[in-house]
């Protein structure tokens, strides 16, 4: 196994919820463990004598949307919010392609069926569907960046 396929694997536990990779072939064993915001490798190739090297990866950061409304007006709106969630596990991209335009923008109106950003996932592009009726609001990922199952990715006013 060659440098460049070990640092693969690294990022695949960093983007993924697996909490420990373990490999085995002749004459070399790797572990990767991810614990606490840190993934750790640990190397161990027989030579003259057996070497174990253990190197600390940090994972890549997970941007994280917050809301620059005040508290108080927040209550008063976002009572009659619908939000629009992540189906799936993958990569949000708000276009479908980098020089095409946004499926939607804040202010656009969608309804139920309109195709608002497409997740990746497991190198398939899926396209997602809106299945509420209503204007876009916010939108609460940026483009090309991992989202979760269930995480809000649109907040619609019906």
């Amino acid at each position: 196994m060659d440098f460049k396929q070990i640092q693969e694997l690294v990022k695949m536990v960093n983007k993924s919820n697996i909490s420990e990779l373990s490999i085995e072939e002749d004459k070399f064993k790797i572990t990767i463990k991810q614990k606490d915001n840190e993934v750790q490798q640990v190397f161990t190739v027989p030579a003259v004598a057996p070497v174990q090297a253990v190197a600390q990866v940090a994972p890549a950061a997970v941007p994280v949307a917050t809301s620059a409304t005040p508290p108080a007006a927040a209550d008063t709106k976002a009572t009659n919010l619908l939000t629009i969630k992540s189906p799936m596990i993958g990569t949000f991209y708000r276009s479908p392609g980098p020089d095409k335009p946004a499926f939607v923008n804040v202010g656009d109106d969608v309804t139920s069926g309109k195709v608002v950003c497409i997740i990746e996932a497991m190198k398939l592009f899926n396209e997602i569907e809106s299945e509420v009726s209503g204007r876009i609001i916010k939108v609460l990922v940026d483009d090309a960046s991992p989202v979760e199952y269930d995480q809000p990715l649109f907040l619609v006013e019906p």
